[in-house]
């Protein structure tokens, strides 16, 4: 299972698109995922896409892999720099080896 958590305009894709809550979907996790396949399962269009997608936490393009058990955030095009307050860029030397 693949846990997407959508922010702004796209909240409208989720089951519950309250800003005062989180916007979040679940889909089903298939093999060679990846967040291309994911978005496009989901119905979302892609040029309302902003460039700021993460997987687990990690900035991400169309083309990352999404494993079983992943959280997506997907921004809009309108929330480019809000990303910036909630993911810190990781320092080289120290990138995650797990």
């Amino acid at each position: 299972m693949i846990s997407v958590h959508v922010y702004g305009k796209l909240r409208r894709f989720a089951k519950n698109p309250d800003p005062m809550s989180e916007s979040v979907m679940e889909i089903e996790w298939g093999p060679e995922e990846t967040l291309g396949h994911v978005i496009d399962r989901l119905g979302i269009p892609r040029i309302e896409l902003g460039s700021n997608l993460f997987v687990d936490g990690k900035y991400a393009d169309l083309e990352s892999p999404v494993a079983d058990g992943a959280r997506v955030g997907l921004f809009p095009d309108d929330m480019q720099l809000l990303y910036k307050w909630y993911f810190a860029p990781t320092p080289p030397g120290e990138e995650d080896t797990a």
